[in-house]
């Protein structure tokens, strides 16, 4: 990872992966699902972006990339929404149980598939 030495940590403080910035340009939840449009930035972007950027190959929750890059989830914020701006991801909002086309949270099925999957782990 840049930025970071074995012995020291992280040699740059994290907000200097968002240009000090403090607020995304975006509203983002830590659920939200991330995905990579396939669209490249025009703008250079400095490693975190294009970590971020890598890691939404695949569709990530932002809590994830904030893990993985390991940044306070508001640097990333910042981060993804620059990556947003230039249209090279795509942000989805997390689906919460009684939203519209979501489970409700008191759907018999639902809680019955969740029981006979932890009882199958245990």
């Amino acid at each position: 990872m840049p930025w970071v030495d074995d012995s020291a940590g992280r040699v740059a403080r994290p907000y200097t992966a968002s240009g000090g910035r403090t607020r995304p340009s975006a509203v983002l939840d830590l659920l939200s699902l991330m995905t990579a449009t396939g669209v490249r930035p025009r703008t250079p972007l400095g490693p975190e972006h294009t970590m971020a950027l890598k890691l939404c190959a695949g569709t990530v929750s932002v809590a994830e990339i904030a893990a993985q890059l390991r940044l306070p989830a508001v640097v990333t914020k910042v981060l993804l929404g620059d990556l947003l701006d230039c249209g090279a991801v795509r942000a989805t909002a997390p689906r919460f149980p009684g939203a519209a086309g979501c489970p409700a949270a008191d759907d018999q099925s639902l809680l019955r598939a969740v029981l006979d999957g932890l009882r199958r782990r245990l």
